[in-house]
């Protein structure tokens, strides 16, 4: 995990946000204008007009386009797996990472579909965060390191984002953070994974619980949990690099689409902070995680999507960036009224 930029605490980091670029208006306005001359009823399109509305502003041009989507996953491994919270073996990350290469993973085709481009990011597989039932998972400087490398990979000329995960006992993690951040109790934030049952994931519930209980004073900054620590304590690299990639797109005007329960922790790391924060952010699909539709009714996001999955790896979010691209082909291309000779309302 070598990156170019480097911080060296939470508190560079924090100051980041206080210069975060507003969405832009008059690229929303221009969307909206159009929307309104095309051979349609105004509305009639619904999503798919919103769709374009929001590009459009967290792009800050128009007319919008995606000439350059990036698919970034990024993948990781957790000490905690150690505890027996996974239905598969820790060694399956890198055994993944060679199928990502490989082409034989479902992302490699939904992304082949989409003309999008994908990259795989590897972070230091081979050295596991620590189990944090024992210890934090990482310490501050290896937290913002890894929050370093994700913002160093939203290049110039990226013109959207979409970000997911790779990691045998992320969804312990997520649970974890989930937990941490919102309250309520360990069950509440805990799922299947991977496909634990029965004893297992009662297994896996009591290590959320565990690891909560054991640094929750450690979340507390200026008499509040502070989002960042809990990263640190609870969290994986691989998350962190989330949320350095969701940073760097806000930063230089690239939307992100969001893709499950674990991507949608790490973006509700930002949202902690200040709820505008994700506004850049959409989330493709419903995980059905049952912490998923917990986190997104606090979040205040609506999923795209709803389609039974689970799998991570940006699945639901490069079907998502197909429904875009719908949204955008129709707003681009369709005739005016005046153009068509079509009658307007009166």
């Amino acid at each position: 995990m070598n990156s170019e930029l480097k911080l060296n605490s939470f508190e560079e980091i924090r100051k980041i946000f206080d210069v975060f670029p507003k969405s832009c208006e008059k690229s929303e306005s221009l969307a909206k204008s159009r929307d309104e001359e095309l051979t349609k009823p105004s509305g009639s399109l619904g999503k798919l007009e919103e769709l374009v509305f929001w590009l459009s502003k967290w792009q800050g041009r128009y007319p919008v386009t995606i000439s350059r989507p990036r698919v970034s996953v990024f993948a990781g491994n957790h000490g905690v797996s150690r505890q027996g919270v996974s239905a598969f073996p820790q060694e399956v990350t890198a055994q993944m990472l060679m199928n990502f290469q490989n082409g034989g993973a479902c992302v490699n085709q939904l992304c082949k579909q989409q003309d999008a481009e994908l990259r795989v990011y590897e972070m230091g597989i081979t050295k596991p965060t620590q189990d944090f039932t024992e210890k934090p998972a990482m310490t501050e400087q290896d937290c913002v390191n890894a929050i370093c490398y994700g913002m160093t990979t939203v290049e110039p000329g990226v013109d959207l984002l979409c970000v997911g995960e790779m990691g045998i006992a992320n969804t312990t993690s997520g649970s974890a953070m989930a937990y941490a951040l919102f309250g309520g109790n360990a069950i509440d934030w805990t799922g299947p994974g991977s496909g634990v049952v029965g004893d297992a994931f009662e297994n896996k519930v009591r290590v959320v619980n565990e690891g909560v209980e054991k640094h929750k004073e450690n979340f507390i900054v200026d008499g509040k949990v502070d989002g960042l620590k809990v990263l640190q304590h609870l969290g994986g690299f691989e998350l962190c690099a989330i949320v350095g990639a969701i940073i760097a797109g806000r930063m230089a005007n690239v939307p992100v689409i969001i893709d499950g329960f674990a991507t949608t922790v790490a973006c509700s790391i930002l949202y902690s902070y200040d709820e505008t924060y994700i506004d850049h952010c959409l989330i493709s699909h419903l995980s059905t995680e049952p912490g998923h539709i917990r986190l997104l009714d606090i979040i205040d996001k609506e999923p795209l999507l709803n389609m039974n999955m689970r799998l991570g790896e940006a699945s639901g979010a490069v079907l998502a960036l197909g429904i875009l691209r719908s949204a955008i082909n129709c707003h681009n291309g369709m005739a005016t009224f005046s153009e068509a000779m079509v009658s307007n309302k009166n």
